[in-house]
């Protein structure tokens, strides 16, 4: 820079003479200043600081270069792996799509699945001798739960006992039915479904009236808090009206029950219209040895065949009784069946089943070594001098009844009042529904379940006034994927819709194209309807791997428990239902079963869309 005329850049020589002077002096300050600086700059940078006087916008200027510098080198190393990522999430939707295009295409093609939707198809028919193939004979006492007052017997013990028989009986014209054109079937089955739409309507103005009688009552009741006098004149004005209401509404009951058999036969049913020719008059469901699936019944050491020279058609039934023992309990019967159920439809039909004082026979479904994790339903159930068909369901938590669609059922429910409060023991008198199945709800009876009742046959659908009808047809239908469980019964035998009856007639024919798949639809509305599965308050899984069970049990923790109230004239002499029992009375000679067929159907696997 001296140079070049030092801190001022190039200087002439003329400028140099004139300033000469001062030149020297400024020059060696400028000199010594610039050194200075670049001596502490010099050591600045080589002890890693920054010197005094720093061109901070410069550093700024290099710093942000620096970052950029850092980012771009950033974004050189990441950008490819974004990249791979992107193209891998891209490659798995992709394959994703194909996928469940492929799904589609294949279910598209292979069809939806398979489902038991098709119609019924039978599995078992368990008529004459070839019912006790499908059973095992229980033998030993009864469980802790029931404690029945019975020893169940095997089958060799049952013979020498004489309590199984086979009996091959002439039917004669007064045990047969009315037998209608196809035509005039249907306009009877309309016309049966019509009752049923009346007696629900009938069902539903009774509970109207009693409702405004309910409320009435209440508004009574307030009024009495002024005034005590009005209070009695209140409540007996209002008792008489209550009592009327219910007078009333049994009477329509009963004048219901008188419409449906009006005829002295108990088979025969309303009179003929005179549009169309008189019935016919038919066995309701006779033997078919000849072109049968089930083994000829011959004469054996239980079997007690009926004279017949006139060759007059025929029915065969089996006969479940029981016998008294030295010991006290009595011989009794217990049939098992072999397979699992978890779908089905179950139906007996009975001439007579076991009934009277200390009696509890029962047609039921279970898993006994997984009770109730497995569930339970009775579909026939018996005790003491009951007459009116129930049937009862027992499970685990988280089964309720509370979702039935209104007009399914022509029948009601169960009650549960007066349970004792647990820790005080006093009787809780709420009114209440019996619609939990939960075996062990606070709420309900011990074991009660959830229990739906016939109300279309009240009074005559169960134990001895079955019996003096001629007995009758119980069905029920477990179906979780149509989302339910209906019970039906139908007593007399003349009643029984003309789809079901000839079911049973030729469930045991060899030509399948001769059988008569059972419709559920055309058998007008069941007295129980239970919702289970998808949707409902109950799942399907709670009942499952269940089997049939045939048995005849006396006293016990139902009706034994019941004794002294439906005894009241057996409690006088005997103060337990076992020493009723003991005593062999002539009444348990009315404790049997004759049984013309049990038959169970399921119905076929077909390919469906689920609903």
């Amino acid at each position: 820079e001296l140079e070049e005329g030092g801190a001022g850049g190039h200087r002439d020589d003329d400028d140099v003479d004139d300033d000469e002077g001062n030149f020297g002096e400024e020059a060696e300050i400028a000199l010594t200043k610039r050194v200075s600086e670049t001596t502490r700059s010099i050591r600045a940078s080589l002890r890693g600081r920054r010197p005094p006087e720093f061109d901070f916008e410069r550093e700024e200027e290099e710093d942000e270069g620096k970052d950029l510098g850092k980012m771009k080198w950033y974004l050189r190393r990441t950008t490819p792996l974004c990249r791979q990522v992107t193209l891998m999430v891209s490659l798995m939707l992709f394959v994703m799509l194909l996928l469940a295009l492929a799904l589609f295409l294949g279910t598209m093609a292979v069809g939806p699945p398979r489902q038991p939707v098709g119609e019924y198809k039978i599995v078992e028919a368990q008529v004459g001798h070839d019912l006790f193939s499908y059973y095992d004979f229980y033998s030993g006492r009864d469980s802790a739960g029931s404690n029945g007052f019975q020893m169940y017997v095997g089958q060799e013990v049952a013979k020498k006992e004489g309590i199984i028989r086979i009996v091959r009986e002439v039917v004669t014209e007064e045990n047969m039915i009315e037998v209608y054109e196809d035509g005039e079937w249907v306009e009877r089955e309309e016309d049966w479904l019509k009752e049923d739409m009346d007696f629900l309507d009938q069902l539903k103005r009774k509970k109207e009236m009693e409702a405004d009688e309910g409320k009435k009552n209440e508004d009574g009741e307030e009024k009495s808090n002024n005034d005590e006098g009005d209070n009695v004149d209140s409540n007996k004005t209002s008792q008489s009206k209550h009592d009327k209401v219910q007078t009333t509404s049994k009477k329509q009951v009963a004048n219901r029950h008188l419409q449906i058999n009006t005829s002295n036969n108990k088979n025969r049913t309303n009179t003929p219209s005179s549009s169309h020719p008189p019935p016919k008059l038919e066995p309701f469901n006779p033997d078919l040895p000849s072109n049968s699936t089930t083994t000829t019944t011959t004469p054996d050491d239980i079997t007690t065949l009926q004279p017949n020279p006139s060759d007059l058609p025929t029915e065969t039934f089996v006969i479940l009784s029981s016998s008294p023992s030295p010991q006290g309990p009595r011989n009794s019967i217990r049939l098992e069946g072999h397979r699992r159920f978890n779908r089905g439809l179950f139906i007996i039909d009975l001439r007579h089943m076991p009934a009277g004082c200390g009696t509890w026979p029962a047609f039921w479904l279970t898993d006994e070594a997984n009770w109730p994790v497995n569930g339970e339903i009775d579909i026939v159930e018996g005790v003491n001098y009951q007459d009116t068909a129930k049937t009862a369901l027992h499970s685990t938590k988280e089964c309720r009844m509370d979702d039935v669609p209104e007009g399914s059922k022509t029948g009601s429910w169960d009650t549960a009042v007066g349970i004792p409060d647990k820790k005080t023991g006093i009787p809780d008198m709420t009114f209440r529904y019996a619609q939990d199945c939960f075996v062990y709800d606070p709420h309900q009876w011990l074991n009660q379940g959830c229990v739906a009742t016939d109300l279309k046959l009240e009074g005559r659908s169960l134990g001895v006034p079955l019996n003096g009808n001629g007995g009758g047809v119980y069905a029920l239908e477990w179906d979780p994927i149509n989302g339910h469980i209906r019970t039906w019964v139908f007593s007399p035998h003349g009643r029984v819709p003309k789809n079901l009856r000839d079911a049973m007639r030729t469930a045991t024919e060899v030509d399948e194209e001769k059988r008569v798949a059972p419709d559920t639809n055309l058998w007008g509305l069941p007295y129980g309807h239970f919702p289970i599965g998808d949707g409902t308050n109950c799942p399907a899984d709670h009942f499952r791997n269940m089997r049939l069970v045939i048995n005849l049990a006396f006293c016990g923790s139902v009706s034994g428990n019941r004794y002294f109230m439906d005894c009241p004239k057996q409690f006088k002499k005997f103060k337990t239902c076992n020493e009723w029992v003991a005593s062999d009375p002539d009444e348990l000679k009315e404790a049997y079963w004759k049984i013309r067929g049990v038959y169970v159907y399921e119905r076929a696997w077909e390919k469906q869309w689920y609903s």
